[in-house]
């Protein structure tokens, strides 16, 4: 476990999938990242590489050969090297092997870094191809923050804030395949820019949103103010889910995302999917803002 700290935060992140296993607000004494209670979901802040979600069948094509793989990838279930640790910023690294190009067919190089400024931790993703073909992936993040966070309050006393929007529109998941479903479109109605949890709102998986719609959210306390925000301008797709009865929340910015239920072509050809030439650098990084 590697720890980083400044004046308002600490942040522990496991070389075990370079995930982000702790967030502690020292101004506010509080534990901000769910414990990963495996009784709800043993994860804190998973990295979902190379795919978020699922793929319909199980296995992504490419020139015709089927590459089995499961949901979210392999990424958060492999041991990352740790190449720079400071006082506040620590840099992680993944690459290929023969046993993840018989998942994945595909060389790569995954670096993920933390730095901490103020009371924001910002990650950042870097994905290089050194491989002689194209490459193509997904990647997201699926940090998860405790909600309810206060003392005698309950997970509906708490909110979304979604910054100048009037509504917005998600895509629901097919049960049987864990899959998108293309043609859904529900509208998630809001108040002032706010949408109060509710205890079914993720009876149906998770709600996915596409198009750009979500370039910061926040989780506001009772009394409205924030508590924890999400900052991931430029990002086309975006999850928030909770299993039922947990006492969590995640946001999660994705950089395309899972299959459409029925999607069964080359991974060349899926919606939404990032093409990596030769040589060439994909990097992106969405800041998570406590307070």
């Amino acid at each position: 476990m590697i720890t980083i700290e400044n004046q308002k935060l600490i942040a522990n992140i496991s070389l075990h999938g370079a995930e982000l296993s702790r967030l502690f607000s020292k101004e506010k004494q509080q534990e901000v990242l769910w414990n990963a209670d495996s009784r709800f979901w043993a994860r804190h802040a998973p990295v979902l590489f190379p795919n978020v979600g699922k793929y319909y069948k199980g296995y992504l094509r490419h020139n015709g050969t089927d590459y089995p793989e499961g949901q979210h990838g392999f990424a958060r279930d492999c041991d990352f090297v740790c190449t720079l640790q400071e006082s506040s910023k620590a840099v992680f690294l993944l690459e290929s092997t023969e046993e993840t190009l018989k998942r994945y067919p595909f060389p790569f190089r995954l670096e993920i870094a933390y730095e901490l400024q103020d009371t924001a931790i910002t990650v950042t993703w870097k994905v290089t191809n050194p491989g002689e073909e194209t490459m193509y992936f997904t990647i997201g993040g699926h940090p998860a923050f405790n909600v309810p966070v206060l003392e005698g309050t309950k997970f509906t006393d708490y909110y979304l804030y979604f910054e100048a929007k009037e509504s917005l529109v998600y895509k629901l998941l097919d049960k049987s395949s864990g899959c998108v479903i293309a043609e859904s479109g529900e509208t998630l109605a809001l108040e002032d820019s706010m949408y109060r949890l509710r205890e079914d709102m993720f009876d149906n998986d998770a709600l996915v949103f596409d198009d750009g719609q979500i370039n910061k959210v926040s989780i506001l306390y009772p009394d409205k103010t924030p508590y924890v925000t999400m900052e991931c301008a430029g990002f086309p797709n975006f999850g928030i889910w909770s299993k039922p009865g947990a006492p969590f929340v995640c946001l999660e910015p994705w950089e395309g995302r899972t299959d459409n239920a029925g999607f069964d072509g080359e991974i060349s050809t899926k919606p939404g999917i990032t093409a990596l030439n030769p040589g060439e650098i994909f990097e992106k990084s969405h800041r998570i803002i406590v307070g």
